[in-house]
């Protein structure tokens, strides 16, 4: 299975290819950076189109994506939404199947503690991945590949059923 996981974001998408044969391989891993002097539509047009660019050249199976978080500021969430329904788009288009997971999710399955902060986030991803220290990796490429590997190792895991429900019996003795 080869994963596209995204870090969404309006100035940096960060994004990482993995894949999950028996064990996990790093494929790839960069980001898309909008040239500086575009803004609005121009801007989410360029990330979209640098999406749909990798998945057509990558050929993920699913694409993995960061879930939105309350932010502070009411406009950095807004333009983190927008960046995230590009990749919501691009994904769609392509007809991949989309896994969301919240960043304490992430955290807690790549550094076993859901509030590691990025450096941990990032030696943990090296570690998994066989990634050597002098490998160059930004942050938001490294968030990335950690919502990937989020996405591998709870895909492998077993999913709970869910729990039955007693019928109501409809019969009602007269």
């Amino acid at each position: 299975m080869r994963v596209l996981g995204i870090d969404p974001g309006n100035a940096v998408c960060g994004w990482g290819l993995i894949e999950r044969a028996g064990a996990l391989r790093f494929l790839a891993a960069g980001t898309i950076r909008p040239r500086a002097a575009l803004r609005g539509p121009a801007r989410l047009k360029e990330i979209h189109d640098g999406l749909l660019e990798l998945i057509d050249r990558l050929r993920p199976e699913v694409v993995s994506l960061e879930r939105s978080f309350a932010a502070l500021n009411v406009q950095s969430a807004f333009k983190l939404g927008e960046a995230r329904a590009m990749a919501m788009l691009a994904a769609a288009e392509r007809e991949l199947e989309l896994f969301e997971y919240n960043p304490t999710d992430v955290k807690l399955t790549i550094a076993g503690f859901g509030r590691a902060d990025k450096r941990q986030v990032k030696d943990m991803v090296r570690r998994t991945l066989g990634l050597a220290a002098g490998v160059a990796l930004a942050d938001d490429a490294s968030d990335a590949l950690a919502i990937a590997l989020c996405h591998a190792f709870r895909a492998r895991a077993p999913r709970p059923e869910p729990p039955r429900r007693a019928r109501a019996n409809s019969a009602r003795a007269l």
